[in-house]
């Protein structure tokens, strides 16, 4: 069963993939989305078999590496952590498949887009099932290929083309620092085995090595590189300016990428070496600083943005700083927990904003919508759970996940689990802000479309409608269906073989012993964003423009995304791109070409020039050149004898 949930999307994907042509747009997805909904299926079922039943497994399938002493198998690790992610990345996957088939219905691409899909899915199953750390940076690069691949799928767009760059090279940054924390792993500990890794920890604590010159604690370094690894999938503050541009994709791809898949990533592996960070404190409060300063700064654009797809994207980026500063914490289930609630409703949101542009005739700009409501109800409330479940309101997917995380980060009694929570109190109020302010936006207020785009603002198919349906379900439900076996009193026993803390770090545990104004506070706060954008949206339309025009430096330094994009292409794109030019110019051009090959070649076209010269045709010009041939062949001789 394990074998099958993670090869059959890769099946799926070769099959589309290679007989596109010969199965046509409707059998690669009919082949593409059948997989993925039997995987789906089978999660669950292992889900109840492994996660409710308490029994974790390893499946060995073969030796994938065997160099001398270094040995690597290719095996399944099937445990909690494990079947969380299956069951979320599957279920997710399955919907993303079926709602393409109505989005990319006039697409001339299809069987290559569901390829794509399906390959993508495959990369992250053998991510979360891997048993070593080769194996999980096998699924980890290749994440990251399949993500160029369709970030990039519209590739005549040269935006397209840009993007997809961009997220390539910054993810290469984060990855770079991951293999070099693999590597300081295998020297610390002579292996790439989890188990036998984990085992050896406690001895190994304390130990220092020798790194960029100095002693430093041999833990603290291994963990940090690991966490860059992190910061780039998961798109933490610093490597975070890929995944805004990733919205030039497709929008079942941003839904993909942003809810499930790849950005998830970064936030598992967290939790997976949860017993190498418990061992690393000051590493695990570098990943509280920059999760809740990522949780802060991506909320504070996302209230600034006009483009539907970005705010739900810098949305993403937000919810993903919760979940890291959750494990800087030491609440590992807490973040595992928002990761798992999160996949429904951001896919939910994300989809219901394809259906929006669908809609639309492609139009994403929020201020030229407004007023269609009544003209796509099944997508406007499906939009609405998903904002509600954002927000964080009671009986929502939202509401317990990420008061959880709060409250955790507030009972951990520290300096930066402080910080984290104010952080997150306040990126909570501008969460609720930018959801209703994108609601009433997009379906409230006079139209300010085209009328012909109005007069063609129409419902989307089932076939769309159905997956935001079922994960409409998920952002209502799982909240409360999960809570106890997560963070509640069922989570030490659900989570026993595959999450790691040490005495005295528990701070889901007392998570729910703080006073009762900390659990009321995400709620007050939310309320008030809700309450505010109904104030500037809805009663007072004037009011933004009068509040941009009074606090134009924070605005424009919102709306610019705090400049990283201009701090980062003054520090490094034009420097990269004038050595480039130099080395091309003058390195490439005078240099190599002007005496190797361009050189060569103009010295024989000199030289084959002033040859020609000599024959001019004229007989008396040869007949000279015969006498002055003779005469000098004469005095050679005269003068050898």
């Amino acid at each position: 069963m394990e074998s099958a949930i993670v090869f059959l999307p890769l099946i799926a994907a070769f099959v589309a993939g290679a007989f596109g042509r010969w199965i046509g747009d409707r059998g690669a997805q009919v082949i593409t989305s059948g997989a993925m909904v039997v995987a789906a299926v089978l999660s669950l079922i292992l889900f109840i078999q492994v996660g409710l039943h308490h029994a974790p497994r390893t499946v060995e399938l073969f030796t994938w590496i065997d160099s001398g002493t270094f040995e690597v198998s290719w095996a399944l690790r099937v445990d909690a952590l494990t079947v969380v992610m299956l069951l979320m990345v599957t279920t997710v996957s399955a919907c993303v498949h079926i709602y393409s088939i109505g989005y990319m219905a006039h697409d001339p691409h299809i069987p290559r887009f569901m390829a794509y899909l399906s390959l993508f899915t495959f990369f992250m199953l053998a991510l979360v099932t891997a048993d070593n750390f080769v194996q999980l940076y096998f699924g980890w690069e290749g994440v990251g290929l399949c993500s160029y691949l369709l970030i990039n799928f519209w590739y005549e767009r040269p935006s397209a083309n840009t993007a997809a760059i961009k997220a390539f090279l910054v993810n290469r940054v984060g990855d770079f620092g991951f293999g070099l924390g693999i590597m300081a792993v295998y020297l610390l500990f002579g292996s790439v085995e989890f188990e036998t890794v984990f085992a050896q920890v406690p001895e190994v604590a304390g130990t220092t090595l020798t790194f960029l010159g100095a002693e430093m604690d041999a833990l603290t370094v291994a963990c940090l590189l690991l966490f860059l690894g992190a910061m780039g999938k998961s798109a933490q503050l610093g490597l975070h300016t890929w995944l805004p541009d990733a919205m030039e994709g497709p929008t079942p791809v941003s839904a993909l990428i942003h809810a499930a898949t790849m950005v998830t990533a970064g936030v598992f592996m967290l939790a997976r070496l949860s017993p190498l960070f418990e061992y690393a404190p000051a590493a695990l409060d570098v990943v509280a600083f920059v999760g809740a300063s990522t949780a802060f700064v991506a909320a504070t654009i996302g209230m600034t943005q006009f483009d539907i797809k970005r705010v739900i994207a810098y949305s993403t980026m937000s919810q993903l700083g919760y979940m890291v500063f959750a494990c800087g914490v030491s609440a590992y289930s807490a973040g595992m927990f928002h990761l798992f609630t999160h996949g429904f409703f951001k896919a939910l949101l994300f989809l219901g904003a394809g259906s929006v542009i669908h809609a639309m005739s492609d139009e994403q700009d929020m201020r030229r919508m407004g007023g269609i409501w009544r003209l796509i109800p099944a997508t406007y409330v499906l939009m609405w759970i998903g904002s509600l479940a954002l927000a964080g309101l009671p009986f929502f997917a939202g509401f317990y996940s990420k008061d959880i995380i709060l409250e955790a980060a507030f009972a951990a009694h520290t300096p930066i689990g402080q910080y984290a929570f104010w952080l997150g109190l306040a990126a909570a109020v501008m969460t609720a802000f930018y959801s209703w302010r994108l609601l009433f936006l997009t379906f409230h207020g006079t139209p300010r479309a085209d009328e012909r785009v109005m007069a063609h603002v129409h419902e989307s198919p089932l076939v769309m409608l159905v997956p935001l349906g079922i994960l409409a379900f998920g952002a209502v439900f799982t909240g409360w269906l999960f809570y106890d076996l997560y963070v509640g009193h069922d989570a030490h026993h659900f989570w026993a073989d595959a999450i790691f803390v040490r005495a005295g770090h528990d701070t889901v545990e007392a998570a729910h012993h703080v006073p009762v104004i900390v659990k009321l506070l995400p709620l007050v706060f939310a309320a008030g964003g809700i309450a505010l954008a109904y104030y500037c949206y809805m009663a007072r339309p004037d009011m933004p423009a009068l509040v941009a025009a009074r606090a134009r430096p924070l605005d424009r330094l919102f709306a610019n995304k705090w400049y990283f994009d201009e701090l980062y292409d003054a520090a490094f794109v034009r420097p990269a791109r004038l050595l480039g030019v130099v080395f091309w110019k003058t390195g490439d051009g005078r240099v190599i070409d002007g005496f190797g090959p361009d050189g060569l070649a103009a010295s024989t076209r000199r030289l084959a020039q002033r040859v020609a010269a000599l024959q001019s045709g004229y007989m008396f010009h040869y007949a000279f050149a015969m006498v002055v041939g003779v005469v000098a062949i004469v005095l050679w001789f005269a003068v050898r004898y």
